[in-house]
């Protein structure tokens, strides 16, 4: 089974080619641009790798792999239109770039496009597949719809929260070795081994997230630190230091949060360490990471070849990018 690192390059030039027609270039531009931004291709070479674990890579699978990355920067592009980012890796968000309405319109031919590439599978793989990502779709969507809800409340328990990064996030990273393993003639027990494999890695991967917003470099995660401090998001760090802080620490939490001052972020941020949250997070993610490697653990093959996924799964909740 190929590193992580290989079959990021070969998706890479595969990838890199063009996806969409060159007129109208007011729609499809925008779609260009962003895909060149890069990124880390994390779900796709999931996918890959779902498929490697049990058989060697085809055509099938690098179409699924391109549906599977074209869905997720379509999830990206109109987040930041939600999120009102004005960057995305280091350079303008697309609505920033283009307008709000292109971006709204260049995000929704980048999903129909992803659809194109699923619609190549032969008709034995096509139901299966088509079963897990549109179910997967629709729970990015519901997990994206309780994170712009959870804003709006005063108090949120961390279950609701980690529910929520699970629909958000989790489910896409495990739905893309789920897939993969499909496409590679997996056992349904094996598949979903390696489904609860990617949620847990999912869950850890969002919390690490949650905490380099936070406590990150700006220059080396490409975006602005305290993103989620400026737009009251009640991450998992809010929620824990909302419960083990001092009355007058949760007062001066609760008044941060009503403001917008130059000193938000680095105010909130004070307060998070004081209450010693972000060791919390960092002992809260690796209970997610030893979780998700006793399902990998599970999952019947060689055990030489679930090599790779055990280091990709280290790098990705000890990641700085």
């Amino acid at each position: 089974m190929q590193s992580f690192e290989i079959l990021a390059k070969a998706f890479e030039e595969k990838f890199s080619n063009r996806h969409f027609p060159e007129k109208p270039s007011s729609l499809y531009e925008p779609n260009e641009y962003f895909l060149k931004l890069g990124g880390k291709r994390v779900r796709p070479i999931l996918c890959l790798m779902g498929t490697e674990l049990f058989e060697e890579v085809d055509s099938k699978t690098w179409n699924v792999a391109f549906a599977i990355e074209l869905f997720h920067n379509f999830t990206l592009i109109h987040d930041d239109i939600m999120d009102r980012a004005p960057l995305r890796r280091g350079m303008q968000t697309v609505h920033e770039k283009f307008g709000t309405n292109t971006a709204l319109l260049s995000g929704d031919v980048m999903l129909i496009k992803a659809y194109d590439y699923l619609n190549l599978l032969d008709a034995k793989y096509l139901h299966p597949v088509l079963q897990v990502f549109n179910k997967t779709a629709r729970q990015v969507c519901e997990g994206q719809q309780l994170d712009m809800d959870f804003e709006k409340l005063d108090f949120l328990h961390l279950e609701a929260y980690v529910n929520m990064i699970e629909l958000k996030t989790s489910v896409l990273l495990a739905a893309s070795l789920k897939m993969g393993a499909i496409l590679g003639g997996a056992s349904e027990r094996n598949q979903n081994l390696l489904y609860e494999f990617g949620k847990k890695i999912g869950i850890a991967f969002q919390i690490q997230d949650d905490y380099l917003d936070a406590f990150g470099d700006s220059k080396k995660i490409g975006k602005q630190i305290g993103g989620d401090i400026l737009s009251n998001k009640k991450t998992f760090l809010l929620i824990k230091a909302m419960e083990v802080a001092t009355e007058k620490q949760k007062a001066n939490l609760e008044n941060l949060l009503k403001k917008e001052t130059k000193s938000k972020v680095e105010d909130v941020l004070s307060i998070f360490k004081e209450c010693k949250v972000d060791y919390w997070a960092l002992e809260l993610k690796n209970k997610y990471f030893d979780e998700a490697l006793s399902y990998l653990e599970e999952i019947a093959v060689l055990s030489n070849r679930k090599i790779p996924l055990k280091e990709l799964a280290q790098k990705l909740i000890q990641r700085e990018f």
